[in-house]
């Protein structure tokens, strides 16, 4: 499949805009290890925070997660995905140059978390075969793993606006911590 790395380099706006574009969660433990594997790559990353807790209504005391951005000004492309290369995965998109070493995230894909679970409408893998099922109870324990870590009984819950995005949407996309609404 020729676009089966797409969940790689396509970036979304989540929650909405405002928020600019998302990169790959990152559990605090897995931060450090990504850090060591970009450079071990010799490669430049960002992370940025993107969710925090605290007990007061000031900025976050403690960050339950933090986000690898993209590799490119628009926040697309992740720094891992070797675009360089003329070899391909298995199923024809760019390979992972960290894929045994992945984030939890990237393991957890293409289950999206919402009630009930489902796979991810824009995988073209899932939109080809139907399904992901091979791989479902690894991307199930792993969506579990990210569930439990995030699971909190903070006071208020932060979330990181990125400021990256579509030179289009500079105007909407704000940077910094932005307080949930409870």
């Amino acid at each position: 499949m020729p676009d089966c790395s797409q969940c790689c380099i396509e970036r979304e706006y989540y929650p909405s805009k405002k928020f600019g574009k998302i990169g790959v969660l990152l559990l605090p433990e897995e931060k450090e290890r990504i850090e060591k594997l970009a450079k071990i790559n010799g490669l430049k990353i960002t992370i940025l925070p993107r969710i925090g807790i605290s007990e007061e209504k000031s900025n976050p005391t403690k960050i339950l997660a933090y986000q690898l951005m993209g590799m490119e000004k628009n926040g697309n492309t992740c720094p891992f995905l070797d675009t360089k290369t003329t070899s391909r995965s298995p199923h024809g998109g760019f390979p992972c140059m960290i894929y045994d070493k992945r984030p939890l995230a990237c393991m957890t894909y293409p289950l999206i978390e919402s009630r009930p679970i489902t796979l991810d409408q824009k995988c073209k893998f899932c939109k080809e075969h139907g399904s992901a099922e091979q791989n479902l109870n690894s991307e199930i324990e792993s969506l579990l793993k990210i569930k439990t870590k995030m699971t909190t009984n903070a006071t208020f819950i932060w979330r990181y606006a990125t400021g990256i995005g579509e030179e289009s949407d500079k105007d909407q996309i704000e940077t910094g911590w932005v307080l949930e609404d409870n």
